[in-house]
């Protein structure tokens, strides 16, 4: 298994205690996500294709607020 090296976190996270969010770095092929709290235990990884596919569903829907 291939180990992401860089992660990313979204900017929305804030500072403080409200930091708390998840994290996902790019693998060519492939992307990671991991709570960023819990930093050490399993990521999920999905093909990039079905990731971007994913975060393009989520754009489109209507907003929950």
């Amino acid at each position: 298994m291939i180990t992401p090296t860089s992660w990313k976190k979204s900017s929305f996270s804030g500072g403080g205690e409200g930091n708390d969010c998840v994290e996902v770095a790019d693998m060519d092929t492939h992307i990671s996500i991991r709570d960023s709290k819990s930093p050490t235990r399993a990521t999920l990884t999905f093909p990039a294709p079905a990731f971007t596919a994913f975060i393009e569903a989520l754009k489109a829907s209507p907003s929950a607020d």
